[in-house]
């Protein structure tokens, strides 16, 4: 049975109120982690692989897509996908939650579009001192002429 978007009984990645992306959408591998772990280092695979393919997510609308990929770009492979690791912990669930969060800022850092730039003039005093300081550097390289001795 598959479950829209924002039916009940869907896990979902909540960014903002707004954008909030189905887990089934990410694809989760799991490796051995290096680091601390003990004898249960070299038998669990701990570490967590998250994939997700940005360019095909329906979830997520064209204005936030193209900031993500614009500000991410070094994280997304050549086929689209982004891939993101955690071995943070030493168990396998905690390194999920850990991987979701990184994604999670990662999308609110991108999530509201950035307020545009109004344009503005410049003040009166503003043209007057860009003048004046034109008029004086001016003059400065005037007299760097020869100078003529009269006689």
């Amino acid at each position: 049975m598959d479950h829209g978007p924002d039916e009940p009984g869907t896990a979902m990645l909540t960014v903002n109120d707004k954008l909030k992306i189905p887990l089934r959408e990410f694809e989760f591998t799991f490796s051995r982690s290096s680091g601390p772990g003990g004898q249960n280092v070299n038998k669990l695979n701990t570490k967590v692989t998250l994939r997700w393919n940005i360019e095909q997510s329906p979830s997520l609308p064209e204005g936030v897509r193209g900031r993500f990929q614009e500000k991410f770009k070094r994280r997304i492979s050549q086929q689209g996908e982004l891939i993101l690791t955690s071995q943070r912990f030493r168990d396998q669930g905690r390194n999920v939650g850990d991987v979701l969060e990184k994604l999670r800022e990662m999308l609110a850092s991108v999530a509201t579009a950035p307020p545009a730039r109004k344009p503005t003039k410049p003040t009166r005093a503003a043209r007057q001192r860009r003048l004046e300081e034109k008029r004086q550097r001016s003059e400065k390289k005037q007299r760097r002429g020869t100078v003529r001795f009269e006689e």
